[in-house]
């Protein structure tokens, strides 16, 4: 299992714009291989938003599927909303707790 995750400090008061354009479109779910998308923001500064998801399969199938999935261009369409990106990256799950 892979999880792809970003980090993205956002310029002030463009938080909705963002999270409306940003990801996978409710209607549609996650592409094929992606068990989850999760869009979080951070309590003590709105303008830091993570963005993660979980992927089932290799490295080489993610970035499969985020391109043909559209991902550099919903990334295009809010990059003018993004000050920083601090954590960009996909990391393998070494670990999974879940309750029993």
């Amino acid at each position: 299992m892979l999880c792809a995750l970003t980090v993205r400090q956002l310029k002030p008061g463009t938080f909705e714009r963002f999270a409306e354009e940003f990801g996978p479109r409710e209607s549609e779910g996650p592409p094929r291989g992606w068990v989850r998308f999760d869009m979080i923001r951070d309590l003590s500064d709105e303008n830091r938003v993570v963005t993660f998801g979980f992927f089932d399969g290799t490295l080489e199938e993610l970035e499969r599927s985020q391109s043909e999935g559209g991902y550099q261009d919903r990334r295009a369409v809010v990059d003018d909303l993004v000050d920083d990106v601090p954590v960009n990256g996909v990391f393998e799950v070494v670990r999974e707790l879940t309750p029993a």
